[in-house]
């Protein structure tokens, strides 16, 4: 007959251990201690084996029954539910192992030689300043969707929409691999992939600011020269007004990649001068920062000559053009112009300049000039002024159209430069009333 409740309730100990049969080999084994234990005996080929399902009174008679029903249908199956209750332990302890942090790091690991330097470093630090203080060291098993949308809340409170939505995507990824282990099920991701509806929308149409006016920008300039910022971090701003390149190849520019210019001889007219910057410093696909066709040359104007004459007065013997004010090893930090345009003016460019809006500056002023002039193949020169490679371009054809088309860059940036230059302080002016005393910035 089958054990009720009240006998298994009732069970005193003895002189020895003794067994209460239940049916099809469950039975209670209540020890000489007065310990009570749910076990299991069954076969397994030629062999007995007895598998422990859990002691009494936290393992109740009705909860023993169902623990045994589940290891008859593995042994049903063809399994050993000893060897399989191992498994599922051995499992526990792995996934307890089996942190955020320790899943994300692996996830880092096989990502990272697949992007950029400054990528791969500006996601990892999504990681550890947002992600890793929250839950680094949570089981991923363990981690609710609920603490994942307050991590992306703080992000969104800094006024973050985007990286957000960006950091969203980077746990997807983690937890896709932590599915793919075993650690999570499908439905943590279904509860990601929800998460989304959650967040802020971004702004429609949503754009690094910039003045695409020819006076504004003059304007803007001017109260740069006038401010009380750094001399170096003004002269940085107007190179890369002239060159239109990415904040971070200017910041990170090397006094050997620019070509054509006798430093010795200040009163020398270069003949076609110009910055060779290599396609591991470009904005590329990793597969073409290790071709050197797809490096992106500057031809320099006049105007540019002399802003680098006087900037190596200063930083000639480094080999960064910027250094860090910490470290001539270091260069300028990401932020140092764009924290100039926000202080300048009283804060009157805030929210409406960027060191980036001098590219779209230069895109939406020279094509106006080009429709007025009715210069229509100025177009596609602008464009690889920019460095915008066209989907699809092989590297050859890449490198023989920024040689073809070399002069007519050239001209296009000194045109450029006449028009952001016009009526601004001389830069050697600049510099030797800072020498002489009459600016209040330092280096």
């Amino acid at each position: 007959m089958p054990l009720t409740i009240t006998e298994v309730k009732n069970a005193k100990p003895g002189h020895a251990d003794f067994k209460l049969a239940d049916s099809k080999g469950l039975f209670l084994l209540v020890s000489k201690a007065g310990g009570k234990t749910w076990r299991f005996k069954y076969r397994i080929g030629v062999r007995e084996k007895s598998l422990t399902l859990g002691r009494y009174p936290e393992m109740g008679l009705v909860a023993a029954r169902e623990a045994h029903h589940e290891a008859r249908q593995l042994l049903a199956a063809g399994k050993d539910p000893a060897i399989e209750k191992q498994k599922i332990k051995v499992a526990k302890v792995e996934a307890s192992k089996a942190t955020f942090r320790k899943i994300s790091e692996e996830w880092l690991s096989d990502q990272e030689p697949t992007w950029s330097s400054s990528n791969a470093k500006r996601v990892r630090n999504r990681f550890e300043r947002d992600l890793y203080p929250l839950f680094g060291n949570i089981p991923v098993g363990e981690i609710e969707s609920a603490m994942i949308l307050r991590a992306l809340r703080k992000i969104e409170a800094r006024g973050s929409i985007e990286t957000a939505k960006r950091v969203r995507g980077y746990i997807r990824c983690v937890f896709r691999r932590a599915r793919g282990e075993g650690y999570v099920d499908h439905s943590v991701l279904l509860e990601i992939d929800e998460i989304k509806d959650a967040l802020k929308p971004a702004k429609r149409g949503s754009r690094q600011p910039a003045l695409t006016d020819v006076e504004e920008l003059l304007e803007l300039q001017n109260i740069a020269d006038r401010s009380t910022s750094n001399l170096l971090i003004k002269l940085a701003s107007r190179l890369l007004a002239l060159t239109v390149v990415r904040v971070g190849v200017l910041r990170t520019a090397l006094w050997d990649e620019f070509e054509g210019i006798d430093w010795d001889d200040p009163a020398q007219v270069p003949d076609a001068p110009i910055w060779r910057i290599p396609a591991s410093r470009m904005k590329l696909i990793v597969e073409d920062k290790g071709n050197a066709a797809f490096g992106h040359d500057v031809p320099l104007p006049a105007q540019a000559i002399l802003l680098l004459r006087q900037i190596r007065r200063f930083t000639g013997t480094s080999s960064l053009l910027f250094p860090s004010s910490k470290s001539w090893h270091e260069p300028m930090s990401d932020g140092t112009i764009s924290s100039m345009y926000k202080r300048m003016g009283r804060g009157a460019y805030k929210n409406r300049m960027v060191p980036h809006g001098w590219r779209s500056a230069f895109s939406t002023i020279m094509n106006e000039r080009a429709a007025e002039l009715g210069r229509d193949g100025d177009r596609m020169v602008i464009d690889m002024i920019l460095a915008h490679v066209p989907e699809g371009i092989s590297a050859s054809e890449w490198a023989y159209n920024r040689s073809r088309y070399r002069k007519p860059r050239a001209l296009l940036l000194s045109a450029w430069a006449d028009l952001i230059t016009h009526g601004l302080l001389p830069v050697d002016e600049m510099v030797n009333r800072y020498l002489s005393g009459n600016l209040k910035d330092r280096l």
